[in-house]
């Protein structure tokens, strides 16, 4: 008998030790469940309630072209190059700055004009600085920048020559380009 006892004894410590295993693997399961429930639920609500709100977007303003990451506005009135970059700053810009051969060329192809740029040596003569002191990146004409007659501070897209600059004096009347970054809209 004691035997017996001894064996049932042991077969049940083994059946509870079964049970309590299963019965943590069976409580591990039903909680990642509902924490699965409850992701499942905040997503749901995220998707639907998110469906609500307006997309953002990046754009340009009414009138303006895109190319990478700015938005250009050709300004046709004629005005001197203090006057062309007051006007493009009265619209959250600045005269255009080439930072690139693709700009270059992009900005060549807008029109069969000259147009005022955001680049002047005005503070030494000879040394030419964009507007937002990027580093220079520039494709000059032939013999240019040449200072004729010592009054050359300002610099134009010359489209007698695709995609060449010329230095002009700054008083002369000139539409021009602004750019400023795209905005992200809603």
């Amino acid at each position: 008998i004691s035997d017996n006892k001894d064996n049932l004894t042991e077969h049940l410590n083994a059946v509870i030790e079964r049970m309590n295993s299963s019965l943590t693997e069976t409580t591990k399961e039903l909680m990642d469940f509902k924490q699965s429930e409850s992701k499942i639920h905040v997503l749901k609500i995220y998707i639907f309630e998110d469906a609500a709100i307006p997309r953002r977007k990046t754009g340009c303003p009414e009138k303006w072209i895109r190319f990478g990451s700015s938005c250009y506005f050709l300004r046709e009135e004629y005005k001197t190059w203090d006057k062309a970059r007051e006007s493009c700053r009265a619209r959250g810009a600045d005269l255009v700055v080439i930072n690139s051969k693709e700009e270059n060329d992009f900005i060549s192809k807008l029109n069969k004009q000259h147009f005022w740029i955001g680049l002047t040596d005005r503070d030494l003569e000879g040394t030419w600085k964009w507007v937002d002191g990027s580093p220079l990146t520039l494709f000059w004409a032939s013999n240019q920048p040449d200072d004729h007659d010592g009054e050359e501070d300002c610099a134009e897209i010359n489209f007698e020559f695709p995609g060449l600059c010329n230095d002009i004096p700054c008083r002369l009347s000139r539409p021009s380009i602004c750019e400023k970054e795209q905005k992200l809209c809603v």
